[in-house]
């Protein structure tokens, strides 16, 4: 069986210094793959809300080129990893995210 939550050297662990520095470059496309009502209660400024459980996940994720670069993040960190190892491994090749998620976050969130 693979472990999805095991530290992977092909996506980035960010912590929240690191992650605002990627969020300031605005190079990459910042992703919260919470649900829907996740998302309602708090994000960061200027995500896009694209649910890591939903069935149009693989199908929303491909409107992004597998270069660009993918800053992702959730509640502890714990879908963000699942998420960007998916991701690296359907040949995204710069994508990152936020080590322990937006409970760790002390930047703006919009609610």
């Amino acid at each position: 069986m693979i472990n999805l939550f095991k530290t992977n050297k092909e996506f980035k662990e960010l912590n929240g210094d690191e992650f605002k520095e990627q969020i300031k470059q605005k190079e990459g496309v910042l992703i919260d793959v919470r649900t829907p009502a996740e998302f309602e209660s708090g994000h960061l400024p200027h995500a896009k809300n694209i649910d890591l459980t939903d069935s149009d996940y693989q199908k929303r994720i491909r409107d992004f080129s597998k270069d660009q670069r993918l800053l992702l993040y959730c509640r502890t960190g714990s879908r963000s990893a699942v998420a960007a190892k998916l991701l690296t491994r359907k040949g995204y090749t710069d994508v990152a995210h936020l080590k322990n998620g937006i409970m760790s976050w002390d930047g703006p969130v919009v609610s």
